[in-house]
């Protein structure tokens, strides 16, 4: 019968990564690398690419892990490594941003719109299917809680650019979301009928 893989405090895991035990580092890697893999998807967008900015995330996890201090969270340390790794790699490999000034903006999201019945797996897809640019203000703007003035620093884009792509990316996931509800108001009615 296979043995049962130890399992380690946070505490004891930092302890083992810092020694550079390789056991630490696979079971650091396994508890959390399944969470950071959706974090660069939903940078990145492609699965492969992903799994890729993860794995060099992970390189540079274990080999900062001495300037982790325990009194954070490590999950939140390790994520704020991928983010800035996908961050470096949109950097390097698109032209993803058209200066706007935020006056030729769309409107803002319509908070009064109905009911959704998405689910978030659905919800993902559609921030999966946002342009670049508009996937990774969102993301860092809604999801890692930036603000616009750190996304514009992070991303070496103006603040209104970093505005305008946040508010073209809400107004396309709203576009979305109320395509959705209608398609599944739809095949309500032709259920039922």
């Amino acid at each position: 019968m296979p043995s049962k893989p130890k399992t380690y405090s946070e505490k004891d895991l930092v302890i083992l990564c810092k020694k550079r035990d390789q056991k630490g580092q696979r079971s650091l890697f396994d508890q959390e690398s399944r969470i950071m893999l959706t974090v660069c998807k939903r940078y990145v967008g492609d699965n492969y690419t992903a799994e890729e900015l993860m794995l060099i995330g992970f390189m540079k996890v274990f080999d900062k892990i001495d300037q982790f201090k325990l009194d954070g969270s490590l999950q939140g340390w390790i994520r704020r490594i991928m983010v800035n790794t996908c961050l470096e790699w949109i950097r390097k490999n698109k032209a993803l941003y058209k200066e706007v000034d935020i006056e030729d903006a769309a409107h803002e999201l319509d908070h009064d719109c109905a009911e959704s019945s998405l689910e978030s797996d659905d919800l993902m897809k559609m921030v999966l299917d946002l342009p670049q640019g508009y996937r990774t203000v969102f993301n860092m703007y809604a999801i890692e809680g930036f603000n616009h003035q750190e996304i514009a620093e992070a991303l070496g884009i103006s603040v209104n650019t970093s505005k305008s792509q946040l508010s073209r990316a809400r107004k396309l996931l709203q576009a979305k979301v109320e395509s959705n509800e209608k398609y599944v108001e739809l095949k309500r009615q032709s259920n039922g009928s």
